[in-house]
């Protein structure tokens, strides 16, 4: 068993100010040039990795295998969004995170992400 520091109560934010390259059409999401959930994934997803990495073991490190999420407001460019992951639960290699995105104080979006822990060398291969 992989022992590590991951515990409920770690937490990590992620801030962007939305950009051209941060939108649906840039990221072939939609058409419009609000923020496309694709990235709001990858900055909740960012925020989670950040708040356990100090924690595993070396050689270690997390991988996403869930994420499941409500977005549910638009941010136009320029507006600021934050994302904030907190462990919630954690079941041996699974940690479960918390997982929303703000926009001041609006909910942008919501959800649920677990990330695996494990051995950096050699994964994947």
């Amino acid at each position: 068993m992989i022992e590590s520091g991951i515990a409920p109560g770690l937490r990590a934010e992620h801030t962007i100010t939305v950009g051209h390259d941060d939108t649906a059409i840039a990221y072939g999401s939609g058409s419009v040039p609000v923020l496309a959930t694709p990235r709001v994934i990858a900055l909740c997803e960012a925020a989670a990795v950040t708040a356990v990495d100090d924690y595993l073991p070396e050689g270690m490190t997390t991988v996403g295998t869930r994420i499941e999420l409500d977005h549910l407001v638009a941010s136009p460019i320029g507006s600021e969004v934050v994302a904030t992951a907190t462990v919630v639960a954690v079941d041996g290699r699974r940690s479960t995170f918390d997982i929303r995105a703000t926009m001041g104080d609006t909910i942008v979006a919501r959800g649920v992400h677990v990330r695996v822990t494990v051995q950096e060398e050699g994964f994947g291969q």
